[in-house]
Parts: structure tokens; C-alpha cells; sequence
């Protein structure tokens, strides 16, 4: 059982979440809670990237494997941003999104090269490179780099915006 590529994503991810904990580590929690007009607060981008609250995201993942081409519907701007949540401090929720993306990251160590490429039919990704039907390696990809990748420079500006309006 070749899982070498699967290797290489869940190492993939285990480093963007080490950077995402870079970049939250020291976050005043006052300013946590707040957000720039017309965006996400620093919570609510860490609420997103845990995925639906008591799941997150390794559901959409282990369809690819459970059954032929399903169809999978992403709630793609849904920051799942609950009452619990809010409630919780910025390090709770960095704690979450680490074991989240830590049972991501396990799963796709131990995927084979035919699970990887097993596809999906995700109409919300019809106009993205992946495309309509991704294949799981692609959505592990997106999932656990891009998609975690581009919530950090998110936080990142929405700090600094926050910061800069003290």
C-alpha cells in the first residue's frame, strides 16, 4: 500500500497549522472578537477554518472513500461561527483547529494512491481549478493547504487592520 503522497499532504497540513499557531500565539482577546467592516472577525476566520462545529471537515472527506462520486454541497462562506464559539477564548479555538486538522492530516497518511483518486461531484467547485468532480487528493490539498493558507493571511490583515484602529 503506497500512502507516500498521502504522507506528503498530512505533512503539508501539520505545517500550515504550525503556522497558523505562529501567527495566533499572543492574540489580545479583546481584539479577537472584534471585526474591520464588512469582514470576518479573527474568531470567526478560526470558527471557519474548524469547519461545522462537533465534525469539522473530515466528514466531507471520508465521503470520497465511503462512496462512489458523491455529491458533497460546501457551505463555502458559512464561518460556523456559533454562541459556544464565541464563547470560547482564541486559544480554544486554535486548540480545536489543530485537532481537526490533525485527524485530516491522519487520514490522508493512510490513504492510498486509488483512494486519493477518487472524485466527488462538488458543484460549488465547478468554477475553481479543481473543478466539478475534484479528485480527494485535490480537496485534501485545498482543504489543508490553500484553504488554511489563505485563512492565515486573512488573520493576518484582519490583525493589523485591527491593530492599526486601536
Amino acid at each position: 500500500m503506497d500512502t507516500s503522497r498521502g504522507n506528503r499532504l498530512a505533512q503539508e497540513i501539520r505545517q500550515k497549522i504550525a503556522a497558523l499557531k505562529q501567527v495566533c500565539q499572543g492574540v489580545d482577546e479583546t481584539i479577537a472578537s472584534r471585526a474591520p467592516a464588512d469582514k470576518w472577525s479573527p474568531k470567526q476566520i478560526l470558527s471557519h477554518l474548524c469547519g461545522p462545529e462537533g465534525v469539522g471537515h473530515l466528514p466531507t472527506l471520508k465521503a470520497f472513500v465511503d462512496s462512489d462520486t458523491p455529491m458533497i454541497d460546501l457551505d463555502i462562506g458559512n464561518p460556523c461561527f456559533t454562541e459556544k464559539r464565541a464563547r470560547m477564548s482564541v486559544g480554544e479555538l486554535v486548540a480545536e483547529c489543530e485537532m481537526n486538522y490533525r485527524r485530516i492530516a491522519d487520514f490522508a497518511a493512510k490513504l492510498t494512491g486509488e483512494q486519493l483518486a477518487r472524485k466527488a461531484h462538488i458543484p460549488k467547485l465547478k468554477d475553481s481549478p479543481l473543478g466539478e468532480y475534484p479528485t480527494l487528493d485535490g480537496v485534501i490539498y485545498g482543504f489543508g493547504a490553500y484553504h488554511v493558507q489563505s485563512h492565515i493571511d486573512h488573520l493576518r490583515e484582519t490583525l493589523a487592520a485591527l491593530s492599526s484602529n486601536r
